[in-house]
């Protein structure tokens, strides 16, 4: 059989066994557009009034709407002028309202993303802002701690508006179980002090951040305590299908509708692995995810729970972007080969330095399936970037990778290796039957 793998912007071919394990999301097709979904949604929220009457009743005079960055695959420009219109229509003025880009550690948003994303009409219309973790000025300390006891940063749009509304992604997340929710406050709004305990080494290294899980997670638990004394107004959560069209919104207040939105994707998204296979190919997600190594890691990461140890994985990502944050590549190169020292220098030091969580999530797969069994393929990176990236990595040209990926598996069946195939990354997350992460 054929099967379709996303990388970059066009998806691939690759031909397996019928009998091939192939793992997918099974959300239902959208029933209605994205733009009356979403009103629907805000219109009849979980746990609260509708949103006009929610900020008729506040006495807001100003309102801060968030939005995720470039690296989450919402389709805003199909129905967040509605939401915008929404509040207008609850006598809040247009130059009153601010939408906030939580871009968490990420970089800032181009001109051209934010078009892309929102559409020319909210850009025109409507004041955005980036926010900057690294800027003081922009940022408010709020008097308490978190669950953790860090001091509680957050941006200063975010903080000062009478109003706050929240929207993103609710997927599995592979360190804080989904995403969505309060991850749009921490680490979206925070600074990387309030955001530390969230990516520290101890927090990733406990067996409960992982994929599909929130109880006891020390990342879900961090940033709920610090998205509670944020004081939300209003939360929006979408879930998007392989497609990136939006087949569920679920709003209303923020604990309530985040666990609405949790189960559903569980449901769909995290289908039990009967059992392990020698290979797996997964994908980054395609693009805008596969843009960087960075965010590739996420893929391989995902798909642990169905690899066998000392297993192989395959993964495929554009990395059109290059590698990552220049802290990120920095911190790479200077463990290149080493990773173990890498885990070993985290492990005896209680600061936590930026992008340092990425590398060791990096390392869990490592841990799993060995050095050589790692295997990236990529045309965004030079042969000499990926020999640096303590993984197997091959260089081929976008117009290759198929022919690539297919003699990679051709070879794996000839060797009479059982596969599995993960098309849709990190969308899609297998969970072990017993819910627990790879072996440690």
């Amino acid at each position: 059989m054929l099967v379709n793998i996303p990388c970059h912007t066009v998806p691939i071919q690759i031909r397996v066994p019928d009998d091939t394990v192939v793992y997918h999301t099974s959300y239902p097709e959208p029933e209605i557009d994205a733009r009356t979904l979403v009103l629907k949604s805000i219109r009849n929220p979980i746990g609260g009034p509708p949103l006009s009457d929610h900020l008729r009743a506040s006495g807001a005079k100003s309102v801060v709407v968030v939005v995720s960055d470039i690296t989450r695959p919402i389709p805003y420009a199909d129905f967040l002028d509605t939401v915008l219109l929404e509040i207008e229509n609850a006598a809040i003025p247009r130059s009153n309202v601010n939408v906030l880009i939580a871009t968490g550690m990420h970089r800032a948003s181009t001109a051209a993303e934010r078009h892309q994303m929102f559409g020319p009409d909210v850009c025109q219309r409507y004041r955005i802002i980036d926010h900057q973790a690294d800027n003081s000025d922009d940022l408010v300390r709020i008097h308490r701690t978190s669950h953790a006891g860090r001091p509680i940063e957050l941006n200063r749009s975010f903080v000062e508006a009478d109003f706050r509304i929240v929207t993103g992604l609710v997927e599995p997340h592979f360190m804080a179980g989904f995403s969505g929710g309060r991850k749009a406050i921490c680490p979206g709004l925070c600074s990387l002090e309030t955001v530390k305990a969230f990516h520290s080494f101890q927090f990733l290294d406990n067996p409960s951040a992982r994929n599909g899980n929130l109880i006891g997670n020390p990342l879900h638990c961090e940033a709920i305590s610090i998205a509670q004394q944020a004081d939300v107004g209003f939360c929006i959560n979408l879930v998007v299908d392989r497609h990136h069209r939006v087949v569920h919104a679920i709003s209303g207040a923020l604990d309530a509708s985040h666990q609405i939105a949790c189960e559903l994707v569980r449901r769909h998204a995290c289908p039990t692995v009967e059992q392990e296979k020698d290979v797996v190919l997964t994908s980054s997600g395609g693009y805008p995810l596969d843009a960087t190594f960075y965010q590739c890691v996420k893929g391989m990461c995902s798909c642990l729970p169905a690899v066998k140890e000392r297993g192989t994985v395959v993964s495929i990502g554009g990395c059109s972007e290059g590698i990552g944050g220049m802290e990120y590549q920095k911190m790479l190169f200077e463990y290149s080969g080493r990773w173990r020292e890498f885990l070993s220098h985290l492990s005896s030091h209680e600061d936590t330095q930026k992008d340092q969580w990425e590398f060791q999530m990096q390392t869990k797969v490592l841990q799993h399936v060995g050095d050589d069994h790692l295997i990236f393929v990529t045309g965004g990176l030079s042969p000499d970037e990926l020999d640096r990236l303590c993984l197997q990595g091959i260089h081929v040209s976008e117009e290759l990778m198929q022919e690539r990926i297919q003699k990679l598996v051709d070879g794996f069946i000839r060797e009479g290796r059982p596969l599995a195939v993960i098309p849709e990354g990190p969308y899609c997350a297998p969970v072990s039957q017993d819910g627990r992460k790879v072996r440690r």
